[in-house]
């Protein structure tokens, strides 16, 4: 297949996933959302036996693209469901793959874009990393990513993740147990490759078994909360707030909240 906003590229049974974005620091827009929920099903249905997911440039996903953001403010409820059901595939396909998968974040990895690099199997970071669940400060809510993120540290870490907005780095990522290893920049790809061909040593069979399995357990859960999580990610685009921090964010300034 022909990607426009990222590279897949396939060596040896390793699948690998390259943001392709660097003049907007792989920001997430509509299509590259699509073009990763196409990427992923092609390495899903490929021989490859496992995927790794970095991006290009300086940055691993600097979150939503600014010309999107400023679109969200006039989508219909209608359009702001199905744009929460569509981050909902994107996460899932990620969380849910039969293959092992390893982010190598080689920069800032914010918002929607933390979710893509923490929802993977092993998370490799520079020690430059950025990270942070930021929606509430621009009137948004984290809705879909911390129904994975109260599973992955519990229910303390995570308030304070998604309630303060707050960035931090990679090694507090790495001490919450969110990272799962930092790497010098120089050898961030090195390392995937090494993590790669020691999970390639084992029996793949075994582990598309032991992905099922894990997913299994997590999915009655995560079935449960997410339709919640998909209504509270739509409904708080109707707010006034919302509207506000989207306009300050986009115009670098301070909002005035009205908690409505």
């Amino acid at each position: 297949m022909n990607y426009s906003n990222l590279q897949l590229t396939f060596d040896a049974g390793l699948a690998t996933i390259t943001l392709n974005r660097p003049d907007k620091r792989n920001a997430i827009s509509y299509d590259l959302i699509a073009d990763l929920l196409r990427a992923l099903d092609e390495v899903k249905d490929s021989s490859a036996r496992v995927l790794i997911l970095t991006g290009a440039g300086k940055a691993f996903c600097s979150g939503m693209d600014l010309e999107n953001l400023k679109a969200l403010v006039g989508r219909t409820p209608e359009q702001n469901l199905e744009d929460s059901r569509t981050m909902v595939s994107l996460f899932r396909s990620i969380y849910e793959c039969p293959k092992p998968t390893i982010a190598a974040v080689n920069g800032p990895a914010i918002a929607g874009g933390t979710g893509l690099a923490l929802l993977c199997d092993f998370t490799l970071a520079v020690p430059e990393a950025k990270f942070g669940y930021t929606e509430v400060r621009i009137g948004f809510v984290p809705a879909i990513v911390s129904t994975f993120l109260l599973r992955q540290i519990g229910e303390k870490l995570a308030r304070d993740l998604v309630l303060t907005g707050r960035i931090f780095g990679a090694d507090e990522a790495l001490r919450i147990g969110l990272v799962t290893e930092i790497v010098p920049p120089e050898n961030l790809m090195q390392r995937a490759h090494e993590l790669a061909a020691q999970l390639m040593e084992c029996s793949p069979l075994s582990l598309a078994y032991t992905k099922r399995l894990l997913s299994e357990h997590a999915r009655a859960e995560l079935d449960l909360h997410i339709e919640a999580a998909i209504r509270e990610n739509a409904g708080i685009r109707a707010s006034a707030d919302f509207r506000e921090g989207i306009t300050a964010f986009l115009e670098k300034r301070n909002p005035r909240w009205t908690g409505q």
